[in-house]
C-alpha cells in the first residue's frame, strides 16, 4: 500500500469519532485510498493508599482485546460488515494523541473526531483534536458531530 493514499483515522466510539470514520471512508473511495482505523489502549490509573498500584498481568491482554472488540464494532456498524473501501484496524498500546501522530507520520491525512469520550463539555475541540492539529506532519481534519447531521437531507 501507498503511504501516501493512506487515511489515519481516530476511533474510540464517541459519536464524532463514528462521523470521523465516515467522513474518511467517503474521503478514501473519492481518492482511491485505504482506511486505518486506529484506537489505543493504556492502562487505567490505580490509587491506593501508597499511590500508583500496577496492573495485575493478565489485565493487558484484556485491555486490548477489550479495544479491538470495541474498534472492530464502531467500524462493522459505521461502515458495515462489507465497507465500499479497504479499511484496515489497528489497536496500539498509548495514550490517543501519541497513537494517532506515530500512525499519521507518512499518511496522506489524518481524521479526527471534536470531542471524543473523555471531552469537556465546553470544548470546541478536544484534547486529542487539539494536539494532532499542533502536531501532526500531514494535514489534519476534525470532524464535528453535529456538522453533518442533516448533510445532503432537504428541510
Amino acid at each position: 500500500m501507498d503511504e501516501q493514499d493512506r487515511i489515519v483515522v481516530g476511533v474510540d466510539g464517541s459519536p464524532s469519532s463514528l462521523e470521523a470514520l465516515r467522513w474518511a471512508a467517503r474521503q478514501a473511495a473519492l481518492t482511491g485510498g485505504t482506511v486505518l482505523a486506529l484506537t489505543s489502549w493504556d492502562y487505567p490509573q490505580y490509587h491506593g493508599a501508597l499511590g500508583w498500584l500496577p496492573p495485575s498481568s493478565g489485565d493487558e491482554e484484556a485491555l486490548e482485546a477489550r479495544a479491538r472488540e470495541d474498534l472492530t464494532r464502531c467500524v462493522e456498524e459505521t461502515l458495515g460488515a462489507h465497507p465500499s473501501v479497504d479499511v484496515l484496524e489497528e489497536v496500539r498500546y498509548g495514550t490517543p494523541a501519541s497513537v494517532l501522530l506515530r500512525a499519521a507520520r507518512d499518511a496522506s491525512l489524518l481524521v479526527v473526531g471534536s470531542r471524543g469520550l473523555g471531552g469537556f463539555a465546553g470544548l470546541l475541540l478536544g484534547s486529542v483534536a487539539q494536539h494532532c492539529v499542533q502536531h501532526a506532519a500531514c494535514p489534519v481534519v476534525v470532524v464535528r458531530e453535529d456538522t453533518l447531521t442533516g448533510v445532503g437531507e432537504e428541510g
